[in-house]
C-alpha cells in the first residue's frame, strides 16, 4: 500500500506539529507514506467565497501530485471534503472522480481502510471532542443525534483505545463551532455568539483539552480561549493517538 500525506496550508503554516503526528502515527501502522513536495492548498477557500473558477489551478496541481498513490490521506475533514464534492467540478471528470475514491480524512483511513482494532497510545486527561460538521455531515464519520439510527463514531472508536483518556460526554455534542470559513466574518456578532456557547458546553464540564479531526474548528475554538485567558487546550486527534505522554 502506498500512500500520499495531504497536509493542508494552515496546518503547514501554524500547525506543523499536527503533520508531524499524522506521519509517525500512520508509520506506526506499518504505511508506506509519501509526502509529495510542492503540493498547496487544496482551494477550500476560493470554493467557500463563491470563486471555485478560480480554484482550477490548486485542483490540477492535487491531481498531478496525488494521481498514483493507492490512497491519500489528510488530517482535516474541511480539506477532504472539499476534493471528494468540489474537485470533479473544476477539472476533467475522470482523474477527479479517481481521487476523490481514495481520499480519506485520518481518522475513516485508520477504522475503514486499516481497520485498527489496538493502539499503543497514552493520554492521561481530560478531554471533549468537537464534532465538526465536515466530518459529521459529509463525510460520514459519525451519526447524527437527530436521526433515529444506530450511534457510532470513528473518532470515538479510535479515542477509546488510547489508554488514560477520560472522554467527556457534553451537553450538545453535534454543535456548530461557527467558524464555517467566511462566516466567521461575514457574520462576525452570530458566530462570536455560537463561539461561546460551544466554549461553555467544554468548560463547564471542565476539560483539559478540546480535540476533534479539523484545525479549522479548533483554530477557531482556540481564540476564545486565549481571549479568556483560560487553561484549555487545543489538540488534534492525531496527536492524542500518537502520544506516549503526559502533556
Amino acid at each position: 500500500m502506498r500512500v500520499g500525506l495531504f497536509i493542508p496550508c494552515y496546518i503547514d503554516q501554524y500547525f506543523p506539529r499536527v503533520a508531524i503526528a499524522t506521519l509517525q502515527l500512520l508509520e506506526k501502522m506499518g504505511v508506506k507514506i509519501v509526502y509529495p513536495k510542492n503540493q498547496t492548498c487544496c482551494g477550500q477557500p476560493m470554493g467557500n467565497s463563491g470563486f471555485e473558477h478560480l480554484a482550477t489551478g490548486c485542483s490540477e496541481l492535487f491531481i498531478e501530485k496525488f494521481a498514483n498513490f493507492d490512497y491519500i490521506v489528510a488530517p482535516s475533514g474541511s480539506c477532504v471534503l472539499h476534493i471528494k464534492d468540489h474537485l470533479i467540478s473544476s477539472v476533467e471528470r475522470a482523474p477527479a472522480l479517481e481521487i476523490s475514491n481514495k481520499i480519506y480524512e485520518l481518522t475513516a483511513f485508520l477504522t475503514d481502510v486499516l481497520n485498527l482494532k489496538e493502539l499503543n497510545a497514552s493520554f492521561p486527561h481530560k478531554v471533549g471532542f468537537h464534532q465538526s460538521c465536515h466530518g459529521q455531515r459529509g463525510l460520514h464519520l459519525s451519526q447524527m443525534n437527530e436521526l433515529l439510527a444506530s450511534h457510532f463514531s470513528k473518532p470515538h472508536h479510535l479515542l477509546n483505545m488510547v489508554k488514560g483518556i477520560d472522554i467527556v460526554a457534553l451537553d450538545r455534542t453535534d454543535e456548530y463551532c461557527s467558524f464555517g470559513g467566511t462566516f466567521c466574518i461575514t457574520e462576525e456578532t452570530v458566530s462570536i455568539k455560537m463561539r461561546k456557547d460551544r466554549f461553555l458546553d467544554h468548560l463547564e464540564h471542565k476539560v483539559e483539552f478540546i480535540t476533534g479531526v479539523d484545525l479549522s474548528c479548533l483554530m477557531h475554538l482556540e481564540g476564545i480561549l486565549k481571549r479568556q485567558s483560560s487553561t484549555v487546550k487545543i489538540i488534534h486527534i492525531a496527536e492524542i493517538l500518537n502520544s506516549q505522554k503526559k502533556y
